[in-house]
């Protein structure tokens, strides 16, 4: 039983969660209502001038209102969120939420899918509203943009400037897609820094929202490429085409626009969906002109301007830099168990105080195949259960892990170590799964690998707070009874846990391609076990136990450091030359400058943080290395082990295999029974869109659907 002590603790850890969640949606609402007012003309005639003249210093000019109104309350949200997922982290685990069931089943209504259809995929209530606002927002601000910009041209004033009204118009339409493609770029980064703590701070995950940073780099570079085009348009029909070679000094940089628009077509072309399923290295490789896509965007507009739309990149950049900080160690893999189903898992050493949920990704490189790509997979082992040991599984289905099968798997192999660099793990905060009466669990090939993860955490939970057992049904389907091995990694690879016998387990196993068993008892399971080496670390958290509180103090120390250097950058560089000759600083250069001071103190206050808990995680590292042996501790896998004992002897009650047919997935949900089914589908996208139809249906509302998709 809970103390009195512990329960107040919980109340207050609530009280304070639900104020910052109170203080962060007060700071996004105003953030959006600048973005709202910001095409009127109240925003540019009223509110601007008074912010610029409030806020215009020697220290920071009209760069400082930018600063203050759109830079300053992201950096403040993402550093809130980092105190707020810190307290999360301590929250214990919920399992059957049974009360306040009315807000419940109004929020489970909200995540029901209400659209599956290409090209968007399956999207939730609240996903479809907010694109529904989103694209709201950018219609609102190019109709406002247009309206009122062209309700200053006449032909009066178009015969002043030489122009004709339609010429005039072009020109400015051409500026206005470029400002709208701005809002989109705003949130262009947020999905896809992984570490970030914005994203999470919502119930969202990075592998995730992917499909968000897909939409909005659609959007970014139709509008950029119309903004680019109806531009070189204009100049061709006014006879001013040589503006394409125009590097003003004090004005807009036309090269490092189009520069800047050549990096991101070439980008968007990769991501042709054809290209990135049959040449995925051309795609990883073209995703790299970011770079240069946004190095030649802020030198194409001033940084005044630009300050509105770089805190999402600023918070990615610190995010990237410390992913490069731990890929730069080699982390040491503990064995390898190769399956006869094309497929192998990966143990690494791991240590104890690096602690993960379900479902959660780890980012592999192997230099021996490649030294540039990385590769998601899902991490199969639980950190609850296994606290020395992190295992992923990983299927030979591209070139890339062919390879690495075929390095491990060949019968000459004399192999003793194993070359690895990781990043994360990344994954989602709770385990709000746990909060259903029951779950039903459905997957396609190598997509039961983040099932592993949850089956696993559902016998932690069960055990450690001694609730009622959640029933857990598992329906995979298989092309060929070899792929009935992946069956043998549900469980911990210490052996099985004596409270497995407790789980309600059930497991309806299909494969499709087969009409009956075959065994074939040439095909074993092999392992491979590495030797230890003296350069090679357990995987632990780059930013130690405390990580979230860690990366707040980069985020704001960095942020602080930044204004400092800029600020006195501006009084005694810029603002001299700028009031004391007769030239101007040079946009560019201040461009330059601040990327530049913004990339120093990123690295500055990152690298100090990861060295500071370098130490720490040293002394675990040669405590681990000390216990490990040349073989797993306790591993049942020594050796070889043939395909008709797997798998496990406990398990084989829960398992019914069928062969030759495939799951009637209707059937088998509209039988689930309980108020709340968790309904969990991972794999082929046209499996996942089935399950989707039927539990948006609106015949069962007792299924709550949620995908397990990683789309990197």
């Amino acid at each position: 039983m809970d103390s009195e002590s512990d329960r107040c603790d919980r109340e207050d850890g609530v009280v304070v969660r639900v104020g910052i969640k109170v203080v962060l949606m007060v700071v996004l609402v105003g953030y959006v209502i600048m973005w709202i007012m910001m095409p009127t003309n109240t925003y540019r005639q009223i509110w601007l001038p008074y912010l610029r003249f409030k806020f215009n210093s020697t220290y920071f000019g009209y760069q400082g209102a930018t600063l203050l109104v759109f830079f300053f309350p992201i950096i403040f949200v993402a550093v809130l969120g980092c105190v707020y997922l810190h307290l999360l982290k301590k929250r214990p685990i919920n399992i059957n939420f049974s009360s306040n069931k009315g807000r419940k089943h109004i929020l489970g209504a909200w995540k029901k899918p209400m659209l599956v259809k290409a090209p968007l995929g399956i999207v939730s209530g609240i996903e479809l509203a907010f694109l529904i606002m989103f694209i709201a927002l950018l219609i609102w601000s190019l109709a406002t943009y247009l309206h009122n910009s062209f309700a200053t041209i006449t032909p009066q004033s178009a015969a002043k400037n030489g122009q004709k009204v339609w010429e005039m118009k072009l020109e400015n339409s051409a500026l206005r897609l470029g400002l709208v493609g701005n809002i989109c770029l705003t949130f262009l980064f947020f999905p896809v820094a992984r570490g970030s703590s914005v994203l999470p701070v919502f119930g969202l995950t990075s592998e995730g929202s992917i499909k968000y940073h897909i939409w909005l780099g659609h959007m970014v570079m139709a509008f950029f490429t119309a903004h680019g085009l109806a531009y070189i348009i204009y100049w061709a029909v006014t006879n001013q085409i040589s503006e394409m070679v125009k590097w003003a000094k004090t004005d807009i940089s036309n090269v490092a626009g189009e520069l800047s628009l050549l990096a991101g077509l070439g980008l968007w072309a990769a991501t042709i969906p054809t290209i990135r399923r049959k040449m995925f290295e051309l795609f990883f490789y073209a995703h790299h002109l970011y770079i240069l896509f946004i190095v030649f965007f802020l030198l194409h507009v001033p940084i005044s301007f630009t300050c509105i739309t770089l805190p999402g990149f600023y918070l990615f950049s610190v995010d990237r830099y410390l992913r490069f900080l731990q890929s730069r160690r080699r982390v040491r893999v503990v064995s390898a168990r190769i399956l006869p189903c094309q497929s192998l898992e990966l143990n690494f050493s791991k240590s104890p105080s690096l602690s993960y949920n379900p479902t959660s990704i780890l980012f592999i490189n192997v230099p021996s195949i490649s030294k540039l790509q990385w590769h998601p997979f899902t991490i199969t082992s639980n950190s609850n259960l296994e606290f020395d040991n992190l295992s992923v599984v990983i299927k030979s289905e591209g070139s890339w892990s062919q390879k690495l099968h075929q390095i491990l798997s060949s019968p000459n192999s004399s192999i003793d170590r194993l070359e690895v660099s990781v990043e994360g793990p990344y994954g989602p905060v709770s385990t709000d799964f746990l909060r259903h009466d029951s779950l039903v669990m459905v997957s396609g090939g190598s997509g039961i690998t983040p099932f592993i993860s949850i089956i696993r955490e559902v016998i932690f939970a069960s055990t450690t707070y001694k609730r009622k057992t959640l029933h857990v049904t598992l329906i995979c389907s298989f092309k060929n009874s070899s792929d009935l091995t992946m069956l043998d990694l549900l469980l911990p690879i210490s052996g099985t846990p004596p409270e497995f016998s407790d789980l309600q387990l059930k497991i309806e196993a299909y494969v499709t391609r087969e009409k009956e068993p075959t065994i074939n008892n040439s095909k074993l399971i092999r392992t491979v076990c590495f030797k230890p080496h003296s350069t090679d670390a357990p995987v632990c958290p780059i930013l130690g136990p405390k990580s979230w509180l860690w990366l707040g103090a980069i985020i704001s120390s960095s942020f602080i450091i930044f204004l400092i250097i800029i600020g006195l950058i501006t009084r005694y560089y810029i603002y001299p030359i700028d009031h004391n000759t007769n030239e101007v600083f040079s946009y560019s250069f201040r461009s330059f400058l601040n990327m530049l001071v913004i990339c120093i103190c990123i690295a500055v206050t990152a690298s100090a943080a990861v060295l500071w808990n370098k130490k720490l995680n040293e002394r675990e590292g040669n405590r681990i290395q000390s216990m490990v042996g040349t073989t797993p501790t306790g591993s049942p896998y020594d050796g070889e082990r043939e395909l008709e004992s797997l798998p496990h002897e406990s398990l084989l009650e829960a398992i019914n295999v069928h062969y030759g047919e495939r799951p009637d997935l209707k059937r088998i949900l509209f039988e689930c029974k309980g108020s709340s089914v968790g309904v969990l589908a991972s794999g082929p996208k046209k499996m996942r869109h089935e399950i989707a139809t039927i539990c948006s249906s609106g015949l069962a509302d007792n299924l709550h659907f949620e995908s397990i998709s990683f789309s990197w």
